[in-house]
């Protein structure tokens, strides 16, 4: 999938979230979104997924506007906020099965996908419990588990690094990451910390204050950042360092 925002503006009140944005990311990309707090980072990928429309701009798949009826397109992506949406009565099994069917990934490969993922999220024993007793990082790792058995071709996982899971969760995370790459899915994913975007991710696109600042190889992104060479980059870091 061929991804691309072209001059997109989101404005909430007098703060413009996202300013006159224009990027394209391609399938078999793994890519770090960086920014400080209320760089625009989060809304991205919501303008992304569909759940906020721009206030200008386009949304581009495959040169197809994005249109919030249009669910074909919309099952090719998969939105994994910081706090997932939950039926909290409802046991973790209920809730990933409820996705698979949302997603229409109900078929008859599902029970052994599921299998594959909850015993590699370390999930099984939690299988029956309702979702309103397990913890953030728990409920992470449930979500993790529908995204790994939909695989849709676009990923945004909106700092998934800080979702409160456990070394295990991670672990899975960044082996999955990889292997999703290799099959040709683009991943999205947001942080506020250079390190993770070194290790994980192959460019990184840099917020600030609504605005894209960079876009860059993260080869290039550590090159810069360590000669100080680049004026744009100094902003940028010191924007990620801002309260």
């Amino acid at each position: 999938m061929q991804l691309e925002l072209h001059r997109a503006t989101k404005v909430f009140g007098r703060v413009r979230a996202l300013d006159d944005v224009s990027v394209v990311f391609a399938p078999g990309e793994v890519v770090a979104v960086l920014g400080a707090n209320g760089a625009g980072k989060s809304t991205l990928l919501r303008v992304l997924s569909g759940l906020l429309q721009p206030d200008s701009g386009d949304v581009l798949y495959d040169g197809q506007r994005l249109r919030l009826d249009d669910l074909a397109l919309r099952r090719r992506l998969f939105f994994l906020p910081d706090f997932p949406p939950v039926f909290a009565a409802e046991s973790l099994l209920a809730n990933l099965g409820l996705l698979l069917r949302i997603y229409e990934a109900d078929d008859a490969s599902a029970p052994e996908k599921v299998l594959h993922a909850m015993k590699a999220l370390d999930l099984l024993d939690l299988a029956e419990k309702p979702v309103e007793t397990l913890s953030r990082g728990q409920i992470y790792k449930a979500a993790l588990a529908a995204l790994l058995v939909i695989d849709p071709e676009l990923w945004l996982l909106d700092e998934p690094l800080a979702s409160g899971m456990d070394p295990q969760g991670l672990a899975v995370l960044r082996t999955e990451v990889r292997k999703a790459a290799g099959r040709g899915r683009t991943i999205l994913f947001t942080t506020q910390i250079l390190e993770v975007a070194e290790r994980l991710a192959d460019r990184a696109c840099v917020l600030h204050k609504g605005g894209l600042r960079m876009s860059a190889p993260i080869a290039e992104l550590r090159r810069a950042s360590s000669t100080g060479a680049d004026g744009v980059l100094d902003a940028l870091l010191q924007g990620l360092s801002d309260p």
